[in-house]
């Protein structure tokens, strides 16, 4: 049998920046989404054993993160406030305030309605994972993401395809 502390690091030095990558887009702050990161390994390592042995470890984190990230937001007693501070690492991205604009207008969704466009549509879920992952019905998943979706364009302001969403 491996060493337990080892398998952990492992499956950390694996992860870690896919789960970043989603805790930002969580929390679109950076030091936000490494605090939220920190807690979520945590939780994951204090019940390594059963983490281990789920069919998809990385599920299972991802399921963590997310989790946290709700609980962390619904919980009203928090007075922390963030501080925009740019980063000082360098973007592959095109259009550095395409990305900017994108990142405010997610912040401005709602904690759940965040949640489910990072999952749906940056992580790629199905709409039964999304609604596995945050508890929630099928239907509600797809009322958050087209309301989440519309909302988006209009703080984006793009159009509406033929009034719809697609």
């Amino acid at each position: 049998m491996r060493d337990p502390d080892a398998e952990f690091a492992e499956f950390m030095a694996a992860r870690s920046n896919q789960l970043f990558r989603s805790a930002f887009l969580l929390t679109t702050s950076r030091p936000s989404a490494e605090d939220l990161l920190q807690t979520a390994l945590a939780k994951a390592f204090a019940s390594w054993s059963r983490v281990r042995r789920a069919d998809d470890p990385v599920a299972y984190v991802h399921g963590i993160l997310i989790k946290t990230f709700l609980s962390e937001r619904r919980r009203r007693s928090s007075t922390e406030l963030p501080v925009a501070e740019p980063a000082d690492v360098p973007t592959t991205d095109h259009d550095p305030t395409e990305r900017l604009a994108l990142m405010t207008a997610l912040s401005q969704l709602s904690v759940t309605d965040r949640a489910v466009v990072v999952l749906r549509f940056w992580e790629d879920r199905s709409v039964a994972q999304t609604a596995r992952d945050l508890d929630l019905t099928e239907a509600a998943v797809k009322n958050r993401s087209l309301r989440a979706l519309r909302e988006l364009r209009g703080l984006l302001d793009l159009p509406i395809p033929n009034g719809h969403l697609s």
